[in-house]
C-alpha cells in the first residue's frame, strides 16, 4: 500500500523557485539549441504554450531515443495520466480518472487499436476499446501529444483524451543519419539478461524527397510472483471447528464465530508467473516535399509482442459447495469480520500448470498529404488502414489435486507478508490425482480504415474556416474455444513422468508437486483438437461489432486583440452517423443448435465545441474550453448474445445489448499558465464533465421484436412453456429484460497543477540542474444501480485515483545527464459493488521510482544506464472497502539496463 508522501515536496520546491524564475527569465536572452532531456522538456513546453486547447507532449531526447523504455510509462508523468501494469511494464491508460475505454489514440494520424494478452489478474485477453501500449518499442515514435480537450476538428470517440502518437520522418533530420544503440538489461527477480537493440537509418536523397526506416527489438524475462486469494467468501461453512462437528453441534461457540458470517479466503494460494516476451518493430516512412506548397508522406508500422507466460499456483480449495463436510478449522483468528489466519485439517489441495502462447501482429499504412493551393486555401488529407491481431492459440492448463491434506494460512500483516504452510500430505506424490484439463484457444482482432480530408481557408490573418469529412471503418471479432468436458479426462497422474517438482522460493516449505504439463500434453494429445480432446467455440466469448461512421465538421478559427492583448480560439461543431452491426448467437430454428445473428443499430449526434485561448501578458496565458463529447459502448457490452427462458408466467431476456448508445458528456475547461522562460512554467487548469450516462447492468422491458430477436426463438421458448406460443406468449409483448443499458450519468471534476523550471538562479553549477512536478486531483460521484434500477452505491469511477502526481529532477551539461523520476498514483477502484459479500474491489496506489544517467562521450558515442522501479513497487489488490481483504499481491522486481549508442 502507497501513502503519499510527495506532494509538500513538489510545493516546497516550486515555491522556493518560483520566487527566482522572473531574474532568470532576464538572463536567457541568447537563444540556444538544446538538445536531450532538457531539449525534449523545452520542445513540450513550446507546444503546450502554442495550442489553443489543453495539451501536454513529449519529444524524443535524441535521434531513436525516447525519455522512456514504454510509451505508457512516458504518459504517466503527464499531468493527470494514470496508467495500469502487466507483466512489470505499462499497458493501458487513464487520463483524468477517465479509464482506458474513454481514450482515442491515434498514430500519424489515424485512430488505431491494439490488443494483447494479460493476466487473469491484469486483465487476460483484451476484448474492450482501450489501447495496449506495451504493443510497441518507445524506439519507433519521435514525439506523443495528449490532447485533452476537444474542438470540432478531432474526431469523436473521447471522453478522456486523445493521444497522438508520431514516428521519426526523413525531414525531420539534416541529409544522411544513421544511429544504433543496443542495451543489456538485467532483471534482479528473474535474474536473467536480455538484449534490447534498434537502429534509423534517414536520408534526404534529393532536396524534395527522403526515405527514413527504424526497426527496434527487445527479450525480456519477467518472474511476477506473490500470493492471491480469487476473493474472500462468507457463503460456505466448515464441517467442523476446533474438532467440533457444527453439523451436530450448530450452536457451539466456535461454529457459530466462524460459520456465522466471518470472512475466509475462497482460495489461499501461491503464484509463479514468469514471462518471455519479444517485441518487434520497424518503421519505414518515404516523404516527399517537391515545393514549399506540397508534402506527401507515406508511413508504414509494424509491431510484434511474442510473449509465453508459465502460471504456476500451489492452493488451498475453500470455495465449493455450501458446507466443507470434512473441514476440521483450528487455531484461527477473526479480526473484524475476517479470517485473518487458520489451520485447515481435511481440506482440499490443487496444483496448477498453466502455459499461454500469445501473439500480437500489428501493421499501420497510412498516407498523408498536405497541399497549399494558394496563400488562403489549403488541404490535408489522410487515407490508412490498421490491423492488430491478438492470437493466443495455446491456453493451456493442468490441475492436480490431494485430498484430506493440511494448510494454513496468515493474511494478519501487510499484503507482502502473507504466508501459507502446506502440510506433508502436499509432498507425496501418491497423494495427488488428475482434477479438471483445460485448453482455452482465443484471440482477438481490430481493424481501422479511415479515409479523411481537411480544407482551411484564411479569410485574413484573424479568421480561419476548417471544414472536413471522415469516413472510418471499425471491425472487431474476438473468439474463444473450449473442450466440450473441462473433467480429469481418465489421466492418471501416477504415470510415471507426469508429477515433477517446482521451487518457487514462495513460503518456508520445500518445492512443489506439480502436473509435469509437457509430458501430459505430449503423452495425452491435449493438443491435438480430436476425441476427447477436440475444442468447440465457446459461444458468450465469441462475437464481432463492426462500425461504420461518417462524420464532418466546420470550425472558424479567430484571432485579434482583447484590451492590446492577443487573443485567439477557434469555435465549431461536428455532426457524426454511425451504422453498427453486432453479431451473436440464437437457436433460431429451435433444433438446439445456435447460429450465428446480426443485430443492427445506427445512431448520430451533432457535437459543439468552442475554445479560447488569451495572453494576458507576455507570460501569462488564459485557457477556457466548453465541448459535448462521447465514447462508445463497450465492445463486450455490445455483443448480441441472448438468454431466453419462459418458466410459468415470467418471460426472461438476459445477454449484451447491441442497442447501446454512446456515454456523452459536457466538458468544461480553465487554465492559467505563467511562462518564466523557455524552459520554465507554472500552470493550473481545471476540469469538469456532467456524464449523461453510464452503461450499468440494468433490468427494464422491451418487446423482443424491437431487439431484433428472430421470431422463431420466442417461439420456441413460448412453446416450453405452460401457455405455449400465442396471445400470452409472443414477440410481441413486453418481457423482462437484464442487459448493459445506459443509466443515471454523474459529474467529474478536478484540477491539474504542474511546475517546470531550470536552477540557472542558483549560478553555474545550478544551470545544470532542472525540476518538473505536476498534481492532479480528481473526483466523481456515480450512483451504481442495483438490477431492479434502485441505488445501490454512490461511488467513483472505476480505474480512477483521486491523486496522481510526479515529480523529475534532472542534472545534464554536455558530457553528463542524470535523473531521478518519481511517479504515483492513489487507489483506485476497479470494481463498484464487489462480489461475494465484499463491498467493492480495488487496487492499492503505487509509487515508481526511475532513475537514468548518461555519458556522452562524443558527436558520435552515447552510453547509457537505467534502472526502473527501484522502490520495487507490487500490484497489490484488494477487496471489500471496509476491511480491505487481500486479493492479489504480485512483485516484478528492479529493471537495469546498461547500454551505448552510435550515431552518424
Amino acid at each position: 500500500m502507497n501513502t503519499f508522501k510527495m506532494k509538500p515536496l513538489v510545493a516546497a520546491i516550486s515555491l522556493t523557485l518560483a520566487a527566482s524564475a522572473v531574474a532568470q527569465e532576464a538572463e536567457n536572452v541568447e537563444e540556444v539549441y538544446v538538445t536531450g532531456f532538457r531539449g525534449s522538456l523545452q520542445n513540450s513546453l513550446d507546444a503546450k504554450r502554442a495550442a489553443t486547447g489543453v495539451v501536454d507532449a513529449i519529444y524524443a531526447e535524441d535521434i531513436a531515443d525516447f525519455p522512456d523504455n514504454n510509451l505508457a510509462e512516458s504518459l504517466q508523468r503527464i499531468p493527470g495520466v494514470a496508467i495500469t501494469r502487466s507483466g512489470g511494464e505499462g499497458r493501458n491508460i487513464s487520463v483524468r480518472g477517465l479509464g482506458p475505454s474513454f481514450t482515442r489514440v491515434r498514430i500519424n494520424g489515424m485512430e488505431s487499436m491494439s490488443s494483447t494478452g494479460g493476466t487473469d489478474a491484469t486483465g487476460g485477453n483484451n476484448r474492450g476499446r482501450g489501447f495496449d501500449f506495451n504493443t510497441f518499442s518507445s524506439e519507433l515514435f519521435n514525439n506523443l501529444v495528449v490532447q485533452k480537450t476537444n474542438n470540432a476538428q478531432t474526431e469523436e470517440g473521447s471522453l478522456g483524451a486523445t493521444v497522438d502518437l508520431r514516428t521519426a520522418r526523413p525531414m525531420d533530420y539534416d541529409d544522411f543519419t544513421l544511429a544504433v544503440s543496443g542495451q543489456a538489461g538485467y532483471n534482479d527477480k528473474s535474474e536473467e539478461t536480455s538484449p534490447k537493440v534498434s537502429f534509423l537509418v534517414s536520408n534526404q536523397f534529393t532536396d524534395t524527397f527522403g526515405a527514413l526506416l527504424s526497426v527496434s527489438y527487445s527479450d525480456r524475462t519477467v518472474v511476477d510472483e506473490g500470493s492471491s486469494t480469487v476473493r474472500w467468501s462468507n457463503a460456505e461453512s466448515f464441517g467442523s471447528v476446533g474438532g467440533v462437528d457444527c453439523v451436530a453441534n450448530p450452536t457451539d461457540a466456535g461454529c457459530t464465530e466462524v460459520n456465522g458470517g466471518a470472512f475466509h479466503p475462497r482460495i489461499p494460494r501461491y503464484d509463479s508467473y514468469t514471462h518471455e516476451i519479444q517485441r518487434t518493430g520497424a518503421a519505414l516512412t518515404l516523404q516527399w516535399q517537391p515545393g514549399d506548397a506540397t508534402d506527401v508522406v507515406l508511413d508504414v508500422l509494424y509491431a510484434q509482442h511474442e510473449a509465453t507466460r508459465a502460471e504456476i499456483f500451489m492452493q488451498g480449495v475453500m470455495n465449493s459447495g455450501s458446507a466443507f463436510a470434512g473441514y476440521d478449522l483450528t487455531n484461527y483468528t477473526i479480526e473484524g469480520s475476517t479470517l485473518v489466519n487458520a489451520n485447515v485439517d481435511g481440506a482440499n489441495l490443487k496444483s496448477e500448470n498453466r502455459f499461454d502462447e500469445m501473439s500480437t501482429d500489428f501493421t499501420q499504412v497510412t498516407l498523408n498529404f498536405s497541399h497549399d493551393f494558394s496563400d488562403q486555401l489549403t488541404m490535408n488529407a489522410m487515407l490508412g488502414t490498421s490491423s492488430s491481431e491478438f492470437s493466443n492459440p495455446v491456453q493451456s492448463t493442468i490441475i492436480m489435486q490431494a485430498t484430506d491434506a493440511s494448510m494454513s494460512w496468515d493474511y494478519s500483516g501487510s499484503s507482502s507478508d502473507a504466508g501459507l504452510t502446506f502440510g506433508p500430505e502436499a509432498y507425496v506424490a501418491a497423494n495427488w490425482d488428475a482434477n479438471s484439463m483445460r485448453q482455452r484457444p482465443q484471440g482477438t482482432n481490430n481493424d481501422f480504415t479511415t479515409a479523411m480530408a481537411e480544407l482551411a481557408y484564411d479569410f485574413n490573418d484573424s479568421l480561419t474556416l476548417k471544414g472536413g469529412v471522415n469516413v472510418k471503418s471499425f471491425e472487431f471479432d474476438t473468439y474463444q474455444s473450449r473442450y466440450a468436458s473441462e473433467g480429469a479426462g481418465g489421466i492418471d497422474m501416477q504415470t510415471e513422468g507426469y508429477i515433477t517438482t517446482f521451487d518457487s522460493g514462495l513460503g518456508a516449505g520445500p518445492a512443489w508437486l506439480i502436473p509435469n504439463r509437457s509430458a501430459i500434453v505430449a503423452n495425452e494429445g491435449l493438443l491435438s483438437n480430436q476425441g476427447d480432446w477436440e475444442v468447440f467455440p465457446r459461444e458468450r466469448d465469441t462475437y464481432s461489432v463492426t462500425e461504420d461512421t461518417t462524420s464532418a465538421f466546420l470550425q472558424l478559427d479567430f484571432s485579434s486583440e482583447l484590451a492590446g492583448r492577443p487573443i485567439s480560439g477557434d469555435i465549431g461543431f461536428r455532426y457524426f452517423s454511425t451504422d453498427q452491426s453486432t453479431t451473436g448467437w440464437f437457436d433460431e430454428d429451435g433444433d438446439g443448435t445456435n447460429t450465428q445473428v446480426w443485430v443492427d443499430h445506427t445512431y448520430d449526434d451533432i457535437l459543439p465545441s468552442a475554445n479560447l485561448r488569451f495572453e494576458a501578458m507576455d507570460d501569462v496565458v488564459i485557457r477556457l474550453g466548453m465541448s459535448e463529447g462521447i465514447a462508445r459502448a463497450g465492445l463486450s457490452s455490445l455483443k448480441a448474445d441472448q438468454s431466453i427462458s419462459v418458466s410459468g408466467t415470467s418471460r426472461s431476456i438476459s445477454g449484451g445489448n447491441p442497442l447501446l448508445e454512446p456515454t456523452k458528456a459536457l466538458s468544461y475547461d480553465a487554465a492559467v499558465e505563467l511562462y518564466f522562460s523557455d524552459d520554465a512554467a507554472m500552470t493550473l487548469a481545471i476540469f469538469r464533465k456532467d456524464i449523461e450516462s453510464h452503461v450499468q447492468s440494468l433490468k427494464d422491458q422491451q418487446k423482443p421484436t424491437d431487439l431484433g430477436i428472430p421470431t422463431a426463438i420466442i417461439e420456441d421458448e413460448c412453446n416450453g412453456g405452460p401457455d405455449g406460443y400465442g396471445a400470452d406468449c409472443n414477440e410481441n409483448l413486453l418481457w423482462d429484460r437484464s442487459v448493459p443499458l445506459n443509466g443515471p450519468g454523474g459529474d467529474l471534476h478536478g484540477f491539474e497543477w504542474q511546475y517546470q523550471t531550470t536552477f540557472g538562479f542558483m549560478g553555474d553549477v545550478g544551470e545544470y540542474f532542472g525540476f518538473i512536478g505536476n498534481y492532479t486531483y480528481v473526483k466523481s460521484q456515480l450512483a451504481y444501480l442495483d438490477r431492479d434500477g434502485n441505488v445501490d452505491v454512490v461511488a467513483d469511477l472505476l480505474n480512477l485515483s483521486e491523486v496522481t502526481q510526479s515529480a523529475t529532477v534532472y542534472f545534464e551539461n554536455d558530457n553528463w545527464s542524470a535523473r531521478f523520476a518519481l511517479v504515483e498514483r492513489s487507489d483506485y477502484l476497479t470494481d463498484a459493488r464487489g462480489r461475494n459479500g465484499n463491498v467493492q474491489h480495488g487496487t492499492y496506489g503505487t509509487s515508481n521510482l526511475d532513475f537514468s544517467a548518461a555519458y556522452t562521450l562524443s558527436d558520435n558515442w552515447k552510453f547509457t544506464f537505467e534502472a526502473l522501479n527501484l522502490t520495487g513497487e507490487a500490484d497489490d489488490q484488494w477487496v471489500d472497502v471496509n476491511d480491505k481483504r487481500l486479493s492479489y499481491y504480485h512483485e516484478t522486481g528492479t529493471q537495469f539496463y546498461v547500454g551505448a549508442q552510435y550515431k552518424f
